[in-house]
């Protein structure tokens, strides 16, 4: 009698699958993870390509149905994005793990890759890996629309000044470029006095009233007019029109103040000079160092124009100067400055050199001026006051000269200044030849004036090599750890690293 062998017994702890009899660990499907795969599939109805939509000017994806997100690529918010379009086909499966694998930048590809597990036969739960992939196609945004049409607009913010000098623009136009409020805009541009901001929605044109009634002084006034209304579904169309205004004094004015704002302000003189505008106006007299400052509701109270204009400045020449170390103030004095020196000077018009005529003054530039020196002031005592404050003083209370700043060489300035500013991308008028010049005063503010230029991002200026000070007049300057540098960075399409994705 002949015996056959037994089959083998399958290892202690391990069934054999029901399909292709591999010993395996047991399961309620009885089958091997190969043999289950084969009867079913996890992934079916999940789809494996997609679509996303990308806008090359402003650089976002389209989230549906009509929002625009700005997403680095390989970042969590894209992630999300894709996984948005296929979030119904997973609600049958569990999401387990999502990644993405490397595409080329130019590839207009974007790969998930996805673990998803499942209970199917018997209460077996089944994990399977699969690769989702997305064409990325262009289309253009409706922002992006708007901003090519360049006359579609729904909101504009007209800013205005009265007054013939531009540095308040200047000094709001940096300002804006620092916080990046320019960027929601479809146009700027410029007229003969002020700027307008073009919006295609109300409430970026409110943001940016908003900050600059917290950056300079001035007041707003609001209007809309209706360009469309649908009956159907009540819906109206409306463009806004903000109206700013901004107080008409600039750096550098000498002002006379109404006897009743003078006295509220610590019995200052009426005629004072502004030193700043930033979010409120900074006067100080020159007699007293008193200084006060003024903001936009109180000078729309008790408002106030510029005695000069800047082309009235006159040039003098510094004969003698005595400083004063002690001045007794007054009943009621404010505050007086402390970066500032108070003396008396006799001065003397560089066009008048070959005359003996003096004038006398009490300056608050006693720190910085020395006899020889040439500097900028305006004359009162040979002048038409056309001002109504100025018209009903005592003249013994009126200065005859009232100094400004001290004079320097522009041209060497000019030719050493190895720094610039950004500018606002705007349609222009006609220039004026007098631009340039009130340029140049505003860049010379920020090489005076320490507190304006913290406010302002300056740049380096490779162009301009760095020169020794051997050759210093005194001049202001700024110095080199006050700069930025100009970095132009190369970024792809999507704001993150990896250089020329959808650039083409």
């Amino acid at each position: 009698m002949e015996y056959l062998p037994a089959p083998a017994a399958p290892a202690q702890g391990h069934i054999l699958c029901c399909q292709c009899g591999v010993p395996i660990p047991p399961n309620p499907a009885n089958m091997c993870v190969g043999c289950l795969r084969a009867q079913v599939d996890i992934t079916e109805g999940i789809p494996k390509q997609g679509t996303v939509h990308f806008c090359k000017q402003c650089e976002r994806y389209l989230q549906p149905p009509g929002t625009w997100i700005q997403c680095a690529l390989e970042s969590r918010e894209l992630l999300a994005l894709c996984l948005k379009k296929i979030k119904a086909s997973l609600s049958k499966v569990r999401l387990i793990d999502a990644g993405f694998i490397w595409t080329e930048p130019h590839s207009k590809r974007i790969k998930l890759k996805l673990t998803v597990q499942k209970e199917v036969i018997n209460g077996a739960v089944l994990q399977q890996v699969f690769v989702v992939e997305y064409v990325v196609q262009s289309q253009m945004c409706e922002d992006c629309h708007r901003i090519e049409a360049k006359d579609f607009w729904k909101a504009v913010v007209q800013v205005r000044q009265k007054t013939v000098h531009k540095k308040t623009f200047y000094y709001l136009e940096q300002l804006i470029l620092k916080h990046r409020l320019h960027q929601n805009t479809l146009r700027i541009k410029e007229i003969h006095d002020g700027l307008d901001f073009y919006y295609s929605s109300k409430q970026h044109a409110q943001k940016m009233v908003d900050f600059l009634q917290c950056t300079v002084p001035s007041r707003s006034k609001s209007s809309q007019r209706l360009i469309s209304h649908d009956i159907h579904s009540n819906v109206y169309n409306y463009k806004s029109t903000f109206s700013v205004e901004i107080v008409p004094i600039c750096k550098d004015n000498v002002v006379c103040l109404s006897p009743k704002l003078a006295q509220s302000l610590g019995n200052m003189s009426q005629i004072c000079v502004c030193i700043r505008v930033t979010s409120t106006i900074h006067l100080i007299d020159p007699r007293t160092l008193q200084i006060a400052e003024i903001d936009g509701n109180t000078y729309w109270r008790h408002p106030f124009n510029s005695l000069f204009h800047p082309k009235q400045l006159e040039e003098f020449i510094i004969m003698d100067i005595n400083r004063v170390h002690e001045k007794k103030k007054g009943a009621g004095a404010g505050a007086r400055s402390n970066k500032h020196t108070l003396a008396e000077a006799w001065v003397r018009k560089t066009s008048e050199l070959d005359t003996d005529h003096q004038y006398f003054c009490c300056t608050h530039l006693g720190h910085i001026l020395n006899p020889g020196d040439l500097v900028l002031g305006f004359d009162l005592a040979n002048c038409n006051l056309n001002d109504e404050f100025a018209n009903k003083m005592n003249p013994q209370h009126i200065p005859d000269v009232v100094l400004i700043k001290k004079s320097y060489d522009r041209s060497k300035r000019q030719r050493r200044r190895n720094w610039k500013l950004k500018e606002l991308e705007r349609d222009r008028e006609a220039s004026d030849t007098d631009d340039e010049r009130q340029y140049q005063d505003f860049l010379e503010d920020l090489e005076e004036d320490e507190t304006i230029r913290k406010n302002v991002n300056i740049y380096r200026n490779a162009d301009i090599p760095v020169e020794s000070d051997t050759d210093d007049d005194g001049a202001p300057r700024i110095s080199l750890a006050e700069m930025l540098e100009d970095l132009h960075i190369s970024q792809d399409a999507t704001g993150g690293e990896g250089a020329e994705m959808l650039t083409e």
